[in-house]
């Protein structure tokens, strides 16, 4: 009898006695994978109460969530106790901007499913807003777009502003063996930039750093992620000391670096590789709309399409020359392109191209011209390019170059764009391919604005114009760099809109045109055409950037051979698969600082570059369904443009000095 008692609480303690819960690690923004981690912590039952008084951090965020009482109404708690617990003045006083609320919640309780949660509810706003943003923005990560889709039944393609939704909010309940060692609170706290273990604990009154691992089941050298939650171990009820950490978004401060893995020193430091990469920044961009693919089946509507004036300096309009007896332009596309483009003359592209002579080349077909004292690039081309003609037409971002005006010419179609006075990308990473060689080198935080500018521009393509366009030719040598090193996306000949067929979707072709090293294997082998194709080639960019490789290239490997000749070994390589090497196994450290382009001298943030490569691997994924949408991309890579700019080297130097000395 005492036997079966013992084994049975020894079974029952396997599931119920152990450390706590799992970190979430990121897996809250794969909305289509249920990870369990992402649709709540574990109830620890019948080893623990099922049902706790909790408590949860809240950013304030003016103007909709800067009191206590609009607060409690969103997280469904009591503004009293809020005011309490934060020693506010009253339940309606303004809360600073991004100040850490901590927030009661009374009824944290082991569900049906299996996992503790507090249950509130939310009425949908505007059409813009998605499992995922309400997720991650509106409710900071406290719920993850799992959770939400798994507990709701309406389908993440019918949501409709007025809908009720069930947002079931994180939260956990000691386990057995936490109660045994005084511990009689858990608290999700939303891991921000700049936090450590040191800091988080020092913010709650100096938590044994230990006990906040085995909470989360993590180790010292494990990489967590900002905006992420993170389960706080109490003896005591919460006082959040907002001075004991400066980790305060969306200015931060410079990023801990992890411990060396993979057989380094063995430092003891608790500092925390936050890794920028996948998920950050996702609280602070609200106004991106996260318009991502698979949530915007339908159709934008037409007051999206913006038509941008043609430019003051430019000469006015003239009539279509009547000699021209073959255009390279249909004739639908003629009657589009005069509703809001330039018609010039061929004597002034003449006039202005100094006849269209050598020292006016720019690049193949390419002329500089001068029009009213502006610069602009002329490009001459062949065949029907009415296609290329109404997309740019219709588009107006900073970061596509923009068409003012064109003429027809003896079977010539000449288009008139903005100048872009830095050339391409490629020039400035491959300069020897060109040669007009640029001895400037791109520094950290322009690289980081390229991609970003890169990202945008892919964004706006695919989720904010009607019809949805895809690139399709995307490269470093289609991405141009103006005055101020911002980037413009151009050459849209091969551009193809997403509503080509009647699904909007799913779309095949028997001409498969591109760059090898950025098309993506599903467009190789069956002629596939999604945005996916987009996402893939701006990872590959993304390693060009970092690396200064171009996306073919060879490596060198050196064997023991079995016969002299066969000691060396050169094989093709694509940065691709490269970047994807890097950050994957052991020493990713290692593997990246030997990675990144040797031009930079050391010179960049570790933690972001690999944050950057994070992103670029998940680019890059062979499977298409495995890349992210650009719209996430986009949102990383702003909050990784946000680091580097408050980023500067001495403090690299220093902080990775203090590291080396350990605790």
């Amino acid at each position: 009898m005492w036997l079966w008692w013992w084994s049975t609480m020894f079974l029952l303690c396997i599931h119920g006695c152990r450390a706590q819960q799992s970190y979430v690690d990121n897996k809250q923004l794969d909305c289509e994978t249920n990870h369990t981690t992402a649709l709540g912590y574990t109830c620890n039952t019948p080893a623990a109460s099922p049902t706790c008084q909790s408590y949860v951090t809240f950013r304030s965020e003016p103007p909709l969530y800067n009191t206590p009482s609009s607060i409690a109404a969103l997280l469904g708690a009591n503004p009293n106790n809020i005011t309490a617990v934060n020693n506010f003045s009253s339940t309606s006083y303004t809360i600073p901007a991004n100040t850490v609320v901590v927030v009661p919640i009374s009824s944290c309780s082991c569900t049906d499913g299996g996992f503790y949660q507090h249950n509130v509810s939310y009425v949908r706003r505007n059409p813009s807003e998605t499992y995922f943003s309400i997720a991650n923005n509106t409710y900071e990560g406290l719920t993850t777009c799992q959770a939400m889709i798994s507990q709701n039944s309406y389908n993440y393609r019918q949501l409709q502003v007025g809908v009720n939704i069930s947002i079931p909010l994180r939260c956990a309940c000691p386990s057995a063996n936490q109660t045994a060692a005084g511990i009689r609170y858990l608290v999700t706290y939303l891991i921000a930039i700049g936090d450590t273990y040191t800091s988080m604990s020092e913010a709650f009154g100096g938590v044994d750093i230990q006990s906040i691992l085995d909470a989360n089941e993590l180790a010292v050298t494990h990489i967590i992620f900002p905006f992420t939650p993170i389960l706080i171990p109490l003896t005591t009820p919460p006082r959040f000391n907002a001075s004991a950490t400066t980790a305060t978004p969306p200015a931060p401060p410079v990023i801990p670096v992890a411990p060396s893995g993979g057989g380094g020193g063995g430092s003891s430091n608790t500092g925390v590789f936050v890794g920028v990469g996948i998920g950050v920044g996702l609280l602070l961009i609200v106004s991106l709309g996260f318009l991502i693919w698979f949530f915007r089946r339908r159709k934008i509507q037409n007051q999206h399409k913006i038509t941008p004036p043609p430019p003051k300096h430019f000469p006015p309009k003239a009539m279509i020359p009547s000699d021209n007896q073959s255009w390279s332009v249909s004739a639908e596309g003629i009657k589009f392109a005069i509703e809001s483009l330039t018609v010039y003359k061929y004597e002034e592209l003449q006039k202005a191209t100094g006849d269209f002579r050598e020292e006016s080349r720019v690049n193949g077909s390419v002329y500089r011209g001068i029009f009213n004292g502006d610069f602009a690039a002329v490009k001459i081309m062949k065949g029907d390019v009415s296609s290329e003609i109404n997309i740019l037409k219709q588009i107006n971002h900073s970061n596509i170059i923009r068409l003012s005006g064109f003429c027809l010419h003896q079977g010539n179609t000449y288009l008139v764009y903005e100048f872009a006075e830095n050339g391409s990308v490629t020039d400035w990473l491959h300069p020897m391919k060109n040669a007009k060689k640029n001895e400037s080198v791109l520094g950290w935080k322009q690289r980081v604005q390229i991609a970003h500018d890169v990202a945008d521009a892919l964004n706006y393509l695919h989720n904010f114009i009607t019809p949805p366009y895809i690139h399709k030719n995307l490269k470093s040598s289609n991405v141009l760099l103006d005055s101020n090193m911002r980037a413009k996306v151009t050459n849209f000949g091969l551009a193809r809109s997403v509503d080509d067929n009647e699904d909007g979707e799913l779309q095949l072709t028997r001409h498969v045109v591109g760059t090898f090293g950025y098309m993506p294997p599903e467009y190789i082998a069956n002629g596939l055409i999604t945005p996916k194709m987009d996402v893939f080639a701006l990872g590959v960019i993304i390693s060009e950037l970092l690396s200064g490789k171009e996306p073919t290239t060879t490596t060198t490997t050196t064997r023991p051979p079995e016969k002299e000749e066969e000691a060396v070994v050169v094989q093709p390589a694509q940065l691709s698969e490269m970047i994807k090497q890097v950050v994957g196994g052991e020493n990713v450290r290692g593997k990246l600082a030997a990675f990144m382009d040797a031009n930079l001298k050391g010179e960049y943030p570790l933690e972001l570059a690999y944050s950057m490569a994070e992103v670029a691997s998940k680019c890059v994924a062979a499977d298409l369904n495995d890349r992210p949408f650009v719209a996430e991309v986009f949102v990383i890579l702003s909050k990784i443009l946000s680091s580097s700019e408050d980023w500067d080297p001495s403090d690299e130097f220093e902080h990775s000095r203090s590291l080396s000395h350990g605790r």
